[in-house]
Formats: C-alpha cells, sequence, structure tokens
C-alpha cells in the first residue's frame, strides 16, 4: 500500500513535475515563512526591549521592522520552495526576477516607514510654537520623499524585468522640467517655505526688519508670510523673497548694544569738558541692568565737541531701553548744569557780501526794517 502511494506521488506529474516534489516544494515553502515570521518577531522583541533604554534609533527600528508585510514574506517562501524544484530554464530566469521584485517591494515598505517617522520626529522637533505650516510642509516632504522613493523602486523592478525605461526615464524628465519652468515661482515658493520650517531664521510671533519693512510675524503660509506692521497694516510677502533679504530679528535679541552721542559748545570750560565722561559714566551706571562700556570725546566738530558713548541694556525690551535712556539724559541735564557745561545747538551764520543800490524803494524798505543811517 505504501510502495503504491509513493509510486502514486512520483509517477503523477503536474506542469511536468512530480506530485511528491511539488509536495515538498510547498513543505518547505510553509516552513520557510513559519522560521522567517517567527524570527522577524524574535528581533522586534529585541528591540522594542531595546528602545526602552536607548532611545529614538531604536524605536524608529522598532517600528519600521513592524512594517513587514506577511504577504510578501509568504512570496519570498514560495521562492524558496520554488528553488528546490527542477525547473526549466526560463521559469528559472522569472523566479530570479521575482526574488529581485519581492525584495524590492519589501525594502520600499521599510523605507517608507522609516522616511514618513524620520520626518516626523524631525518637525515635532524642530517645528517652532505656534508655526502654522509645521504640518502641511511635513505632509509635503513626505509625498515629495514617497513618490521619489517608489518611483525609483517601480523603475528598477521594471528595468529587471527586462522592460525598456529609457524612453520612459527621459519622458519624465524632459515632462519634469517642463512642469518645473512653469510653477517656478510656486516652487520657489515652496521651497522657501521649507527653508523657514527647517531653518527657522523667524517664528510667529518675532519681531523682524526686512528692509524698509517691520513689524510682527503673525503667519508662515507654504507661499506667503503675512506681517502686522507698526502702523496697524498687514504686510504679506512672497516666501522666496523674503530668504533672498536680509532679516533682522530683534525677537532673539538678548542684548541691545546702545550707542548714542550728544555736543558741548566750544565755550564749555575746559574743565567741565574733562568731566563729561565720567559724569556720562556716573549716569549710566546709577541705571538697573545697564553695563557701561565707554564714554569718550571723539573729536572736534564744526560746531561741538563731539562725544561717544556706548553702554548695554541687558534685556532687550524696547520700551526698557527708552526709559533707561530717558532717565540717563535727565542726569546729563542735571550734572552738566551744575559744572557749567552747555550742550551745542546747531548755528547758521549768512554772510552778506553786498547791499542793494539806495534808490527811493530800497531806501523805503530799508527805513522799513530799520536800516536807516546802517
Amino acid at each position: 500500500m505504501s510502495d503504491r502511494l509513493i509510486a502514486m506521488f512520483t509517477d503523477n506529474t503536474l506542469f511536468g513535475i512530480s506530485i511528491l516534489n511539488l509536495f515538498l516544494a510547498l513543505t518547505v515553502s510553509v516552513v520557510t515563512f513559519l522560521v522567517a515570521r517567527a524570527a522577524i518577531s524574535f528581533v522586534q522583541r529585541r528591540v522594542r526591549r531595546w528602545s526602552e533604554h536607548d532611545g529614538v534609533l531604536s524605536q524608529v527600528l522598532a517600528k519600521v521592522l513592524a512594517g513587514t508585510s506577511n504577504f510578501l514574506l509568504f512570496l519570498a517562501s514560495l521562492l524558496v520552495g520554488l528553488s528546490m524544484l527542477d525547473l526549466p530554464e526560463r521559469w528559472l530566469t522569472r523566479v530570479g526576477s521575482l526574488w529581485f521584485v519581492v525584495a524590492a517591494l519589501q525594502i520600499g515598505l521599510w523605507a517608507n516607514r522609516a522616511i514618513g517617522l524620520g520626518l516626523s520626529r524631525y518637525f515635532a522637533r524642530h517645528g517652532g510654537d505656534g508655526l502654522n505650516q509645521g504640518s502641511a510642509l511635513a505632509t509635503l516632504s513626505a509625498w515629495g520623499a514617497r513618490v521619489l522613493l517608489w518611483s525609483v523602486v517601480v523603475l528598477a523592478m521594471l528595468s529587471n524585468l527586462g522592460v525598456n525605461i529609457t524612453a520612459f526615464v527621459a519622458s519624465l524628465g524632459v515632462g519634469g522640467i517642463a512642469v518645473a519652468l512653469a510653477v517656478q515661482n510656486i516652487l520657489g515658493d515652496l521651497f522657501a517655505s521649507l527653508s523657514i520650517a527647517v531653518d527657522k531664521p523667524f517664528e510667529v510671533g518675532d519681531f523682524i526688519v526686512i528692509g524698509p519693512l517691520a513689524g510682527t510675524v503673525e503667519h508662515v503660509g507654504l507661499k506667503t508670510t503675512r506681517i502686522r506692521s507698526l502702523g496697524g497694516e498687514q504686510i504679506v510677502m512672497a516666501n522666496a523673497s523674503m530668504i533672498g533679504s536680509t532679516i533682522q530679528n530683534y525677537k532673539r535679541l538678548h542684548e541691545r548694544r546702545i550707542v548714542f552721542e550728544f555736543g558741548l559748545s566750544y565755550d564749555t570750560p575746559t574743565e567741565a569738558v574733562k568731566k563729561a565722561p565720567g559724569i556720562v559714566e556716573e549716569a549710566i551706571k546709577a541705571q538697573d541692568q545697564v553695563r557701561f562700556d565707554r564714554a569718550h570725546l571723539r573729536g572736534f566738530g564744526k560746531e561741538a565737541l563731539e562725544f561717544e558713548c556706548v553702554y548695554i541694556v541687558k534685556d532687550p525690551g524696547y520700551n526698557l531701553y527708552m526709559d533707561i535712556q530717558q532717565a540717563i539724559n535727565f542726569r546729563l541735564l542735571e550734572r552738566f548744569g551744575k559744572v557749567g557745561a552747555k550742550f551745542a545747538v546747531p548755528v547758521r551764520a549768512i554772510k552778506v557780501t553786498a547791499l542793494p543800490q539806495d534808490t527811493g524803494l530800497h531806501a523805503q524798505g530799508r527805513d522799513g526794517l530799520g536800516l536807516r543811517g546802517a
């Protein structure tokens, strides 16, 4: 009975392959699938344990491994079983191509999940508070990276299957160039928005100055940024224009360096002039949250003795700076008045080289001006 059963499995064929060999191939495929599935589960458990102690990389690796497709794993196991069979040459070539397809798809799934996790973590870590375009940019970046990834995977599979992809790639390149030229301004603003999100030269709530424009950032979008100016109106500016300009961000000002100047008249006594730097230093040091730097008689101007003074305000607030400067000015007025120092005032000299002829009209006018007898 057993001999007859064995003969039945060995003598009967399917597609030119004995039933026994097919049964052995199927058994090998099932065993391979179970072993591979168990191995992957074991690695996932180990990685999860590491992720509890080692941090972000282990957590990302655990989630990437969780994206292993059971369907692709089963296909790979079937290919292992088929390799046990004595297949014709043309079938062996197709099996080899299927190996590449299965491997490429699985690697694509792992890379797809890794891209999503990596970008989400990056934008979560670097996204500023209130940066409204953060999630949109994360979605846009992930979409672009995934399109690129699957395009490469599909082209690689087609090439491995014997499809000539040269013309297809050339067509895609020409089409991509045409589309890029058509929407280059929009793409420029989109990439500028991505640059703002990644590099963060400013965030929502920052007070910035761009050339003649100054105001507080209210919204950073995918194409434009909206700024509320000091006058109250809203300024809408393209992101590409902002990135191409010099941006002064006063929100990130840690200390404010102040340089102020004043002039004393030339008829100020020399002793009072010598005391002026000390008076300035005393006036500055009397203020809170201020660090004195220097005070010097800079030079002899056309109309005044010119002084230049520098101090540092430890708090960047503009109102605080103005209060401190006002207090310094009041103190200088008081002290300079006591030592006899006089602030210089602009003087304009008019030189008269000639007077009009003494006609009746001019004489009458001169008399009216009180110039008779001059």
